[in-house]
């Protein structure tokens, strides 16, 4: 990701960055592919005040093989499903093995246990699968270890919503989670390459083994 500094002087302008870099392309290689001028290209990731149009943002986001929205950050500060729902939406209850294929490739997930002095509590971590286990990384000072991992019965989350289209799934896994302290286990954790969004020493890894996983489904049928 571009830091603050030499590129990026707006929020667009760090995005810009960010997708060039993800990309792998130089800037003279996505002006190019966008059908703009190199030095355009540069002032809208430079400029303090850039004020592209939206047929410029639509065909350097094609360019870079994002949306549009990667580079605006539209709806970024609001929580998902300000769309409402869609006509034709069926509600369809997942299989086991439908959930262990919607979350098998890792991501964002949300651990859920029951803390003493609040009750019922989700934190939202990044996780790996380890064959039908969930694994996470967290930081000694977390009340995760203090508290959530104490509790015999404990709960995952993962879910996924397209605003555009109104449609989305979400997962639970409910089971038993431990710290995981084994050397072998440990590199064995270690090995998943789970980097949290967070950052800071999480070096702290929890193991959650689930006992019955549900899922739900919205998507839309042909009217």
């Amino acid at each position: 990701m571009a830091n603050d500094t030499g590129a990026g002087a707006t929020d667009l302008g760090r995005r810009i960055a960010e997708q060039l870099g993800k990309a792998g392309l130089s800037l003279e290689e996505a002006a190019e592919r966008a059908g703009m001028s190199a030095t355009y290209l540069s002032y809208l990731e430079t400029s303090s005040a850039p004020n592209p149009t939206q047929a410029t943002l639509t065909r350097l986001a094609a360019a870079l093989d994002v949306a549009p929205a990667a580079l605006t950050g539209a709806g970024l500060n609001l929580p998902p499903g300000q769309g409402g729902p869609a006509r034709g939406a069926v509600l369809d209850e997942l299989s086991a093995g439908e959930c262990r294929a919607y979350v098998a490739a890792g991501g964002v997930g949300r651990f859920l246990f029951d803390d003493k002095k609040r009750g019922p509590v989700a934190i939202p971590v990044n996780y790996k699968m380890d064959g039908d286990d969930v694994v996470f990384r967290t930081g000694s000072q977390e009340d995760i270890v203090a508290e959530g991992t104490q509790h015999q019965r404990v709960s995952f989350d993962v879910d996924h919503f397209d605003d555009a289209l109104s449609e989305g799934w979400s997962v639970l896994m409910s089971g038993t989670a431990s710290v995981i302290s084994g050397p072998d286990e440990l590199t064995r954790a270690q090995a998943l390459g789970i980097q949290p969004w967070a950052g800071g020493d999480r070096n702290i890894y929890v193991r959650l083994v689930p006992s019955q996983i549900t899922g739900r489904r919205i998507r839309i049928t042909d009217q």
